[in-house]
Order: C-alpha cells, then sequence, then structure tokens
C-alpha cells in the first residue's frame, strides 16, 4: 500500500497501481481528522470561523509541506521524465502523495493509525492558528454559502475627505439579513469593517 501510495501516474498508468484512488480518500480522510482538531481548538467557534482554517490547512500547499517535511520527494516512483521536470519538487504532486499516504495508513491501520498521523504533523500548524485572526469577508462568505444564501455584496455608500486621507463608507448586503456598513480608509478596509460587523449582527441574533 505504502510503494503505491508513492507511486506516480508517470510510471503506472493504471489507477490501481498509481496514488489516485489513495490520494481520493486520503483528502477526505485529513479534512475529517482536521475538522476534529479545529472543533477541539475552538470549541465556541461559528462555522464561518471555522472553514476558512480548515480550507487553509488541508489545502494542496500545506499537503506539500507536510510532503517536504517527511522528505518524501526522493522517494516518489515516477518516470525520469517527470523527474527531470522537477515533479519530485512540485507542490500538486507532493501534496497529492501526503494525502494518498494518509489514504494509505488508514486502509491499513484504520482511523486510529490515520489520526495519530495527522494529529502528529497538523497539531502545531492547528496551534499556530489560534491567534491568527481570519479575514472578516472569507468568514463572511464561507457562512453565507454553507446556508446557499449566496455571496455577499459590497456597496460603496460615500467617499468623503481630502485624497490624501479618504474615508470610505461601505455597505455589506446578504439575503434576508439586514445590511450593515463599515468605514475604512480604503475600499478593501471599509468592506472588511463592514463583513465584520455583519458577523458581529450574526452572532448577536444567536444569543
Amino acid at each position: 500500500m505504502l510503494t503505491t501510495a508513492l507511486t506516480h501516474s508517470s510510471v503506472a498508468p493504471d489507477f490501481a497501481r498509481n496514488y489516485q484512488r489513495l490520494e481520493f480518500l486520503g483528502d477526505r480522510v485529513l479534512a475529517l481528522i482536521v475538522a476534529d482538531l479545529l472543533m477541539q481548538h475552538y470549541p465556541h467557534a461559528a462555522e464561518g470561523e471555522l472553514a476558512p482554517r480548515l480550507n487553509s490547512l488541508v489545502c494542496k500547499q500545506t499537503c506539500a509541506d507536510v510532503a517536504r517535511q517527511l522528505s518524501l520527494g526522493p522517494w516518489l516512483r515516477m518516470s525520469e521524465g517527470e523527474a527531470a521536470n522537477g515533479g519530485r519538487e512540485k507542490d500538486a504532486i507532493l501534496g497529492d502523495v501526503c494525502e494518498a499516504l494518509i489514504g494509505a495508513l488508514y486502509l491499513d491501520g484504520g482511523e486510529a493509525a490515520a489520526r495519530q498521523f495527522v494529529t502528529r504533523l497538523w497539531q502545531p500548524r492547528v496551534s499556530a492558528l489560534v491567534d491568527t485572526p481570519v479575514d472578516p469577508k472569507s468568514a463572511l462568505q464561507e457562512w453565507s454559502q454553507a446556508r446557499k444564501l449566496g455571496t455577499p455584496d459590497y456597496v460603496l455608500v460615500s467617499r468623503e475627505g481630502p485624497d490624501h486621507a479618504p474615508e470610505f463608507l461601505v455597505e455589506a448586503q446578504l439575503p434576508g439579513l439586514a445590511s450593515v456598513q463599515g468605514r475604512g480608509s480604503s475600499k478593501r478596509e471599509a468592506e472588511r469593517d463592514a463583513a465584520s460587523a455583519l458577523l458581529a449582527s450574526i452572532k448577536d441574533k444567536k444569543r
């Protein structure tokens, strides 16, 4: 199983002999375990706060970083051509192999083996996120899309002040919710402020 997890399609086109199916499984197993770790670290966090963190922790770049931490590159089975093209260092390949390895551990040793592996390598990454603020626009979008409300709209209401010190007023809008305004020295900053205010109003309604 481990050999299959390290085998690229360039030397084994048959999907049963390369890492593709294991990567498919490992992706789901990783997301489940990391989601559980996040729930433990953020017992009072809303879904909209957890989702962006989960996405960053299970993305291909993070998986590739873990693969490099484990020095998996030299162990990959791939064609000479793929290796010559830098295949052993490509984020896409390393990320897939990392997920395939998790899938292999799950099949060979069950959920406990996969959880032990993921916890050892992802726990420090989860802990590092504890004090990292989540972008309020991303958090609001995750929250709204999870409830099939669509994507939030940000409408510029006004721009005041001199060119060297402008103040923007932006309104955040979501169907079924009262619009909320935010201010900032740039349109982007005002949008973030409006998103934060709308998230705060959502939390207040839940209390």
